[in-house]
């Protein structure tokens, strides 16, 4: 199982960006994968979710509307569309999947969001 994340970067507030994690080893449609960032300072803390099978998401309550997980099966590729950026959304990225009793993390992408 290897997961990579990209697509971050320094925006400014108000910006959008959209990051990927591609998988390999395994299916992203068979399994739950889920977006996590770690702000400056603080503790990891879950962004959003995609389910297997049909994909349903779910999402942190105050990100709600600006932020949207999604996947592309024919790329085995999950991504997370970031818009309308706000500088608390400052942090490092992180692709998780968990898998017959084993949590799987990519490397992380920083994302910064500042004038």
């Amino acid at each position: 199982v290897q997961l990579v994340e990209s697509g971050g970067g320094l925006v400014q507030p108000g910006g959008s960006l959209r990051l990927s994690c591609a998988a390999s080893g395994f299916t992203v449609s068979s399994y739950a994968m889920r977006w996590y960032r770690q702000p400056p300072g603080k503790e990891r803390e879950l962004v959003a979710i995609i389910n297997s099978g049909p994909g349903i998401t779910d999402y942190r309550d105050s990100l709600k509307g600006r932020f949207t997980i999604s996947r592309d099966n024919a790329k085995n590729t999950v991504y997370l569309q970031m818009n309308d950026l706000k500088p608390e959304d400052t942090g490092m990225y992180y692709c998780n999947t968990f898998q017959y009793g084993s949590d799987y993390w990519g490397q992380g992408t920083q994302v910064t969001v500042s004038l």
